[in-house]
């Protein structure tokens, strides 16, 4: 049985989402226990990856800072922004140090490799509380489909997305069994995946 996903709900989350983002100027704290969709891009739209080896050490540097903290449910690197999607293990405050902590981290070493000073990102890590599953799975999607949009390839090949590992029976990280169970099984997963890559539009869009 295939998840009730009509045109309508994956859009209306992504209009939502981009209306939440007009209206709450003022930082979402981070409570333990909710789900959050986490994102930034470069400072005035600047790349943030300049190759394969500066996302590689971004998710381990996720991973030294974070693992202990957060679940991780989804995730995408893109050159100039990233997207995660979390559920906090621990308060608050602890989570939101340590996303300090990794990317303070990541611009330090990105800075020395590249001769620059200065910020890398946005002044503070965007994050959005996600309220009901509809918008948990709707959220999973459209972060996968990242690639599809941005650089007109296809979202099963990237490589810097969490989307291969939920589609492998290979030991992984992220938290697969609730994600595909949010899905109801693997299959399903796969079929709304391609289901909602033709739904996507420019107007619809975060970035």
């Amino acid at each position: 049985m295939k998840v009730d996903s009509p045109a309508r709900s994956y859009t209306q989350t992504i209009i939502e989402t981009r209306r939440y983002k007009i209206r709450n100027m003022k930082l979402e704290v981070l409570e333990e226990g909710y789900y959050y969709h986490i994102y930034n891009k470069g400072i005035n739209g600047t790349n943030i990856f300049e190759n394969i080896e500066n996302k590689l050490f971004f998710l381990k540097q996720f991973d030294k800072y974070l693992t202990n903290k957060v679940s991780l449910l989804a995730y995408c690197l893109m050159d100039n922004h990233f997207h995660f999607l979390i559920q906090l293990n621990t308060n608050g405050k602890d989570v939101t140090q340590g996303f300090s902590n990794f990317l303070n981290s990541y611009v330090k070493a990105f800075n020395k490799q590249n001769n620059r000073t200065g910020s890398l990102f946005e002044k503070h890590f965007k994050r959005i509380k996600l309220d009901n599953e509809d918008y948990l799975r709707n959220l999973i999607i459209y972060i996968h489909l990242n690639p599809t949009h941005h650089l007109n390839v296809d979202y099963k090949n990237y490589t810097f997305s969490s989307y291969q590992a939920f589609i492998s029976n290979k030991p992984t990280k992220l938290d697969r069994e609730n994600v595909l169970e949010l899905f109801f099984d693997k299959e399903n997963f796969d079929f709304c995946h391609k289901t909602k890559s033709s739904l996507l539009e420019d107007k619809y869009l975060l970035e």
